[in-house]
């Protein structure tokens, strides 16, 4: 099912349906990291471990102790999932970064760092042991599921996810003021998990508006892969610059690092452009309008749905009408 919260259930019941639904689909993932396509089941396990804490995160201020407590947990599970797979990440943004500058390289350039980053990622499977830490994992997650049943939610309605959407969109526009004043890649990289938080907050309040809503998940999936790219950028530097000799040619890294420089500053840039916008409001008034919006979504009559609904279904069976992909927005809701 979709992550967000639905109109018609408590939010209590929304959050733990949510929660076990990621546990499921973590799982699922886990139970298939040893074929093939191991990276992206890692991958999208550790996105559903997230996606937990970020509901989390949202109830953090009623759960107290117990948010503490299943946060540093998952939080161990996703640091030793995320050894795998930050090795596959810096492979795809090494990639990445190589075609970027494609028009202006000699064919096969670069191709000793590419060795030396394979190599590496090897490696640091062989010393995960895969099949153990998904056991672990598995244990993990099965005991989360368990306890979610009991965990002290009780308040329902906007009081209940008030304190924790102010609270996380207050600490992402501080996070970013920071960036912005000492650009450190601790800095950003703090930044960018408070952005990942608010990211999933607006898509668990999606149904409030959906158009509206959906602008502001672009903008911030779009802040979030670009900080992002930064952060891989970060590490893919520290990788290099740990074992030199065993990437290649000084002269062929030294040129690698330039490259790296001037994408990040472009990715630097962008991340703040739009991140002024995302941040625009003032924590207090921020919440106050997503207030007005759950209240609308809340007192409105399912027949309006039912028309909404069907308005849209006729629109996409008119025959012979052209279907146009919408321009992403960037404006802030």
């Amino acid at each position: 099912m979709p992550y967000r919260l639905k109109r018609g259930e408590s939010v209590p019941e929304g959050i733990r349906r949510i929660v076990q639904e990621e546990i499921d689909s973590a799982s699922d993932q886990l139970n298939h990291a040893n074929g093939k396509k191991r990276d992206e089941a890692i991958h999208e396990a550790r996105k559903s471990l997230k996606k937990i804490r970020g509901t989390l995160r949202l109830m953090e201020p009623e759960l107290g102790r117990v948010y503490r407590a299943e946060n540093t947990r998952l939080s161990e599970l996703g640091r030793k999932l995320s050894e795998i797979r930050d090795a596959a990440a810096i492979i795809e943004v090494f990639s990445s970064l190589v075609e970027k500058y494609n028009g202006s390289l000699q064919k096969n350039a670069f191709a000793s760092i590419r060795r030396g980053l394979e190599k590496s990622k090897r490696e640091t499977e062989e010393r995960a042991n895969l099949p153990r830490l998904t056991q672990r994992a598995l244990s993990t997650l099965r005991i989360t599921g368990k306890r979610a049943g009991n965990w002290p939610l009780e308040t329902d309605g906007f009081a209940a996810i008030e304190p924790g959407l102010e609270l996380r969109y207050r600490r992402g526009r501080q996070a970013m003021a920071v960036a912005e004043k000492d650009p450190t890649p601790q800095n950003y990289h703090e930044w960018r998990k408070r952005v990942k938080d608010h990211w999933y907050h607006i898509r668990l309040l999606e149904s409030l508006w959906t158009d509206v809503m959906r602008a502001r998940e672009g903008s911030l999936k779009n802040l979030e892969t670009w900080l992002g790219d930064d952060h891989n950028l970060v590490v893919l530097r520290e990788k290099l610059d740990q074992n030199p000799e065993a990437f290649g040619e000084a002269k062929d890294l030294q040129l690698f690092a330039t490259l790296m420089d001037q994408h990040q500053k472009e990715l630097r840039d962008n991340a703040l452009s739009i991140g002024q916008r995302v941040y625009e409001e003032k924590p207090r008034q921020f919440t106050r309008n997503l207030e007005k919006l759950w209240d609308a979504w809340q007192n409105q009559p399912d027949s309006m749905k039912e028309v909404q609904k069907e308005q849209r279904n006729g629109a996409k069976k008119q025959p012979g009408r052209a279907t146009q992909a919408p321009a992403r927005k960037t404006a802030v809701a």
